[in-house]
């Protein structure tokens, strides 16, 4: 790997750092030569997780959180991976169910940020968040989800607008990633139907496959590294293609 990509005494952070994206940042981050710190409700995945220092938190729970950085002496890096998904149109979304997407979603992200950044300032750290395409175009049946990673992509513009030279922040958009939550959609949604709608999710990136969790992971490495610098402010997409068709 370029020195220029290395992360070697650096210390990072993962919300949903248990699966998925959020799990196969905590890997590459660990390869660069980061020190590692994953957060994330599921605390048997945790477990699993060999190169990270790990804590079992909601990170919707703001005393919860203030409680785990009190336990942080050093932070350079925040990714914010942790989210939940929901389908259906806006007469399909029940209050609860919307408001639940943006506790998540947004509120936890937002508090993982307010929480970390005295840390994050006295570093001139990064943020990483992951946002989504479905922030940056519209996916039928996917009201609340689209509304909250619009949300991301907002807040990352701002902080930028905010903290220009104390800290950068930028956001992923990835395509649809070949995750446990892909396969906890598929097992809620289409149990009866599992490789027909796969086949779709497949097709609907016009390079024809699901994206990997690694591919993500690769990009979040780079924008944290000193090789992304001058890179603030952005929302970068990694989605087969996606949105340019």
């Amino acid at each position: 790997m370029s020195d220029s990509f290395r992360l070697d005494g650096l210390t990072a952070l993962v919300t949903g750092g248990a699966s998925g994206i959020g799990a196969a940042t905590v890997e590459k981050f660990h390869a660069a030569g980061a020190e590692l710190i994953a957060v994330d409700l599921d605390e048997k995945k945790l477990a699993q997780l060999p190169h990270a220092r790990t804590f079992a938190c909601d990170i919707t729970d703001e005393a919860a959180l203030q409680n785990v950085f009190r336990q942080i002496d050093r932070l350079d890096i925040l990714v914010n991976c942790a989210g939940i998904g929901h389908v259906g149109t806006v007469e399909q979304t029940e209050a609860v169910e919307f408001e639940r997407l943006f506790r998540v979603n947004v509120l936890g992200t937002y508090l993982a940020i307010k929480t970390a950044l005295p840390l994050l300032l006295a570093s001139h750290g990064s943020i990483v968040n992951i946002g989504s395409v479905a922030g940056m175009v519209g996916i039928k049946r996917r009201f609340a989800y689209c509304a909250t990673k619009g949300a991301i992509h907002a807040m990352t513009r701002q902080l930028a607008v905010d903290y220009p030279t104390q800290i950068r922040v930028n956001c992923i958009a990835p395509g649809t990633v070949d995750t446990p939550f892909v396969e906890g959609y598929l097992e809620k949604y289409h149990r009866h139907e599992k490789d027909r709608v796969r086949a779709e999710l497949n097709q609907r990136q016009p390079l024809g496959r699901l994206g990997r969790p690694e591919e993500i992971a690769d990009l979040a490495v780079y924008i944290a590294s000193p090789a992304a610098a001058f890179m603030n402010g952005s929302v970068v997409t990694i989605d087969g293609g996606w949105t340019a068709a």
